[in-house]
């Protein structure tokens, strides 16, 4: 009994006494979980602590107990409290899911032998209210009449808060007869939060269309005032036309012949007019249409002046269009064949709106100059453009093509040039249009050279080359033959290896003709040994025997000119005369291989001649 009634008296002691040891508060989230600490320091003789809260105006009701020596817990039976509170070891207590009905005084009471402790905790719950939001908006607002714009709405907040509207971002302050707000506040009985519904009603301007309106919620959090904005809603603001306006629609900023043009009348009015009166330019009956014109490919007799009315003629806007045009004439065009050597006039004259650029294009280059042809070459030909723009103009441009082909007789012109390796390089220069064929053929047996090789077809010449070692002379003949003609050329070749170039050029010319210069004093000085060494052996031979005739005909020839092929008149000698003519040949031949380019080609001519009126032998 006596255990039993010591805690009670001492509990009555601190219902009586209750010293405050301090007072705190503690701010929840509705939701949260509430926790409160009992500051005061636990004593060494603390025999159990017990956790009240305090009604207004009603006793306190007690709602935890620990024991210090069990160690037990004990909640009471509050059914507002069941299943939410939890008490720690050092006599926190803990309020899960947190309503506006904890908002109230807390004890926390610990008991030793001697005193008991208080410390009071004060809780705070705070609900932030949801986004707020426009609802019931107008569908549209007119100047010069006031109207209901819709309401701003706020719900589920604790404590209540307040609602501001916004235009354009700046606070709507009340205006007598033009901006009428009003503020309701409704608790819901079961959870106690608070709903706030601000209505709005507003005459607008002209100037208000387009604008933005919005609204505010303000309420106080756990850290202090705090706001949450609606999202912005634009109002359709009616109001009458003040101004036609007539523009001309068109994909660039200029109108050239064969466009589209299409002509949009608007007024300023909202909502806007439906229907005009278009008038072209001299007419004075106006065609009634919807706000659009359209004109498809317009001509040059389209230029001038634009209006549109609203129906009843009250008001007009005026525009002027202008078609720029770009006109062309290319005389002669088209495909155009004339001779090499024959004059050309071309002309390209231009009519337009604006000046004009004109530059000609030939084969993809432009030209720095008009083409003017006095005498045509085979470079002339190929495709010529005449083009005009107007710089001014986008996308204006003309342009005609003259195809010019100019043909021409084949002419051919020969060259040779022997090489280092007794081979002889002779070439068949060739002009003409249409392009010649070529053929090479030889004197002796007339067949076709194959191996001719050709060099690019360019402004209607190109060259064919063969190359050859010839072990006779012979004449080589390039045949040239197109549509108009056929030509024919022949060269003699001889098989005389002589280094030389029929055509040297500048640099090597002098070089040449010093090597012919050297060529000859060598071929001098064999002829003269040649000489010398034949009278000896005449000498020789007439101390021994008598001359035989043959020696004697090559000693004393009828004529300056050595003839190779003259046979013997008789062998009354046997083989010494055979030999000294044989011995007496070699060393004529012998120095003719090394004679200058001019002495060799006097030398092939020869042999050429000697060859075509050879006897049989």
């Amino acid at each position: 009994m006596m255990e039993t009634a010591l805690p009670c008296l001492l509990l009555l002691a601190a219902l009586c006494l209750r010293p405050g040891l301090g007072l705190y508060t503690v701010n929840a989230v509705y939701g949260d979980t509430i926790v409160m600490p009992c500051s005061q320091g636990i004593p060494t003789d603390l025999m159990f602590g017990k956790w009240k809260y305090e009604p207004e105006n009603n006793s306190p009701v007690f709602i935890a107990f620990r024991s210090e020596t069990k160690k037990k817990v004990q909640y009471d039976d509050v059914a507002e409290y069941k299943g939410r509170l939890s008490l720690s070891e050092n006599y926190t207590l803990s309020i899960k899911n947190a309503r506006i009905s904890d908002e109230r005084r807390f004890v926390c009471m610990l008991v030793t032998e001697d005193n008991v402790y208080e410390e009071p905790t004060v809780v705070k719950v705070f609900k932030q209210p949801s986004q707020p939001e426009i609802i019931h908006p107008a569908n549209f607002l007119e100047t010069e009449k006031l109207k209901m714009l819709g309401e701003c709405i706020a719900r589920e907040s604790y404590p209540d808060g307040n609602i501001t509207w916004y235009k354009n971002g700046n606070t709507l302050q009340p205006v007598e007869g033009a901006v009428v707000m009003s503020l309701q506040k409704a608790v819901d009985q079961s959870t106690g939060l608070f709903t706030m519904t601000s209505s709005l009603q507003f005459m607008p301007t002209k100037k208000d269309a387009n604008a933005q309106f919005s609204c505010s919620v303000t309420y106080y959090g756990p850290s202090g005032q705090e706001k949450i904005p609606s999202e912005p809603v634009v109002f359709d603001v009616h109001y009458p036309t003040e101004k036609v306006t007539i523009k001309v629609l068109s994909q660039r900023n200029t109108i050239k012949e064969g466009d589209n043009i299409t002509l949009k009348c608007s007024g300023n009015g909202n909502p806007p007019p439906q229907e005009f009166l278009f008038y072209t330019p001299g007419e004075s009956e106006g065609m009634r249409s919807s706000d659009t014109y359209i004109m498809t490919d317009v001509r040059r007799n389209a230029t001038g002046e634009y209006k549109c009315s609203l129906i009843d003629r009250s008001m007009e806007d005026s525009a002027t269009i202008t078609v720029h045009y770009l006109d062309l004439s290319l005389t002669p065009s088209g495909e155009v064949i004339k001779q090499i050597g024959e004059a050309l006039p071309v002309s390209c004259n231009i009519s337009s709106s604006r000046n004009a650029t004109v530059f000609w294009i030939k084969d993809n280059t432009r030209m720095q100059t008009s083409p003017s042809f006095s005498s045509l070459q085979y470079q002339d030909a190929g495709n010529y453009i005449c083009e005009t723009t107007l710089q001014e103009v986008e996308g204006l441009k003309k342009r005609k093509t003259l195809t010019l082909i100019v043909e021409g007789k084949p002419k051919i012109r020969m060259t040779k040039k022997t090489g280092s390796n007794k081979s002889k390089t002779i070439v068949c220069h060739v002009e003409g249009f249409p392009k010649p064929a070529v053929q090479w053929t030889t004197t002796g047996s007339g067949s076709i050279i194959n191996q001719a090789k050709e060099t690019n077809y360019v402004n209607g010449k190109f060259s064919s080359k063969i190359v050859i070692s010839p072990e006779e002379n012979v004449t080589l003949t390039c045949i040239a033959e197109n549509q108009l003609e056929r030509t024919v050329t022949s060269m003699n070749v001889s098989a005389i290896s002589i280094p030389e170039n029929d055509e040297p050029n500048d640099g090597n010319r002098e070089k040449v003709n010093d090597q012919a210069k050297l060529i000859v004093g060598i071929v001098v000085g064999l002829l003269l040994a040649a000489m010398v060494a034949g009278i000896i052996y005449w000498v020789y031979v007439k101390k021994s025997k008598p001359l035989p005739r043959t020696v004697s005909h090559f000693l004393n020839p009828p004529s300056n000119t050595y003839s190779p092929n003259l046979c013997p008149q008789s062998d009354v000698n046997g083989k010494s005369e055979k030999a000294a003519a044989q011995n007496f040949q070699t060393l004529v031949r012998t120095p003719s291989k090394h004679v200058n380019k001019d002495l060799g080609n006097i030398e092939e001519n020869k042999k050429l001649e000697e060859n075509n009126h050879k006897p049989e032998a």
